[in-house]
Formats: structure tokens, C-alpha cells, sequence
């Protein structure tokens, strides 16, 4: 009798660390990118009239693999002065448009920074 109570408390203990499990990955997506926390908050751009963006690129990006990674990536982009970006996890590529000259070095570093690589742009 008592090792069947035992076992019951185990498996309730189980099932529980699963739930809490599973709604941590529902909550904070995957912990590919080392996210262990809630995603940061979206950084969003104020001016959004695109007539205002008089230049664009796409960027190719390597290190995306979840949702976190993403909001990462263009958190890092539209933190920029003057930059409004949209990235796609599926292509690997972010949308940009930019109200000065794109810059290379300037999107690269950006990147970078946030701990992703530009392979190219276009």
C-alpha cells in the first residue's frame, strides 16, 4: 500500500514538472537561442509612413532558429536611427527600409551585436 501511494505521488510529481514544462515553452518559445526568459519586448517603429524610407534591402541572416530569435533580429534592426525592418524566419532574410544609405557595416555590427551574422545584401 504504501508503495503504491509512493508511486502515485512520483508520477503527480512528473506530470507536474511536465505542465510547468510545457508552459514555459508556450510562454518563452524554445530555448534554442539561449532565451530562459520571456522575449524582450517588441521594439516598434514609430514612423511608419514607408514614403519616409526612401531606400531598402534585404538582408540574408544566419543564427535565426525560433520566434525569439526573430524578435531579437529586429529589435536589434529597428533599434536602429532611421531603420524599419521586417524579418521572416522561414527565408532567413529581414525586409529593410531605411530612411539614410544602407550601410553594410552599420547593419553587419548591428547584428552582430545581437549576437547574429549578415551573410549578405542585397
Amino acid at each position: 500500500m504504501l508503495s503504491t501511494y509512493s508511486i502515485l505521488i512520483l508520477l503527480a510529481a512528473a506530470v507536474v514538472l511536465s505542465v510547468k514544462s510545457i508552459i514555459h515553452r508556450i510562454r518563452c518559445g524554445s530555448s534554442c537561442c539561449g532565451a530562459k526568459d520571456a522575449p524582450a519586448k517588441k521594439v516598434k517603429v514609430q514612423d511608419k509612413n514607408k514614403s519616409h524610407y526612401p531606400n531598402s534591402c534585404t538582408l540574408t541572416i544566419d543564427g535565426m532558429h525560433c520566434g525569439n530569435c526573430v524578435r531579437a533580429v529586429e529589435n536589434a534592426l529597428n533599434s536602429m536611427d532611421g531603420v524599419w525592418a521586417k524579418v521572416s524566419l522561414e527565408t532567413k532574410h529581414a525586409h529593410v527600409l531605411s530612411k539614410q544609405a544602407v550601410d553594410r557595416e552599420r547593419f553587419g555590427k548591428a547584428l552582430a551585436d545581437a549576437g547574429y551574422t549578415l551573410l549578405a545584401m542585397e
